[in-house]
């Protein structure tokens, strides 16, 4: 009887792990898909001739408000931040209004610096030492580098330790009260532990983003350094501008050259 019972649980521990394999296979799957759908966006995102600038810019005065952008039009459009995927979650339809010939969306910039002006408001609500910011995509790097810089927000780059703000019995625990992310997949680790504590999060969202669980979104491409960038120097500055603190950098600091 034993023996048949350690035969059964030898074949449970085989399929367990036959499981967990397959998974992983998938993950690893998935994650090539994605890598190389967000090489693609990275270099078109690189090359936004003057044309495209002129032609979009023209494209969207026709349709938007009179109101002011936080920055020129012409600087969202050079930094590629209208440039969506070709995956349109249902999430993100609402913040697309054409397709590319190349089929990549295209998300309404006017609604971009819509939902940029309520973060700003929704930031600024907490004390620089009650957010962390968290950008696992070496695109951001930099200027999520420059945010924590300027707005003195703890910033987690390259990776982002699993439980350090729902484990009390890590060394390195800390407490937050609201989670910046660039991407709800890439940084899902980090959103996963804000849900548990049911805390507020502010996320960048491509189209290709599911949006559950977020508090407020940005609608953007968070794929290429540009266009990171510039959303997140938009909201340093805004940041720093309603907390009266200094505020010296220029929007090529966070995106590099854009010419």
């Amino acid at each position: 009887m034993q023996e048949k019972q350690e035969k059964i649980n030898i074949k449970s521990l085989a399929e367990e792990l036959k499981q967990r394999i397959s998974k992983q296979q998938t993950e690893k799957k998935d994650s090539t898909q994605i890598s190389t759908e967000d090489k693609k966006i990275q270099e078109i995102s690189k090359h936004i001739s003057k044309r495209e600038v002129e032609q979009e810019t023209k494209e969207i005065k026709k349709s938007k408000t009179e109101r002011e952008t936080l920055i020129p039009l012409e600087d969202y459009i050079k930094c590629a931040v209208h440039l969506g995927t070709k995956v349109i979650t249902p999430h993100m339809r609402k913040y697309v209004y054409k397709r590319r010939a190349d089929g990549l969306a295209v998300i309404n910039t006017a609604l971009i610096d819509e939902k940029l002006r309520e973060a700003i408001k929704f930031i600024t609500k907490y004390e620089s030492e009650q957010i962390y910011l968290v950008c696992k995509r070496e695109a951001g790097w930099e200027s999520a580098r420059k945010f924590e810089e300027a707005t003195g927000i703890k910033v987690f780059t390259k990776k982002y330790p699993p439980g350090i703000t729902t484990n009390l019995i890590l060394e390195d625990f800390f407490e937050k009260e609201l989670t910046i992310i660039c991407d709800p997949w890439i940084d899902k680790n980090a959103l996963n532990d804000t849900i548990k504590l049911k805390k507020p999060v502010l996320s960048l969202c491509d189209t290709n983003n599911f949006i559950q669980h977020i508090t407020n979104i940005i609608p953007c491409n968070n794929k290429s350094k540009k266009s990171i960038g510039c959303v997140l120097f938009i909201l340093a500055r805004g940041y720093c501008q309603e907390k009266k603190l200094p505020f010296t950098l220029k929007l090529e600091d966070f995106t590099g050259p854009l010419e």
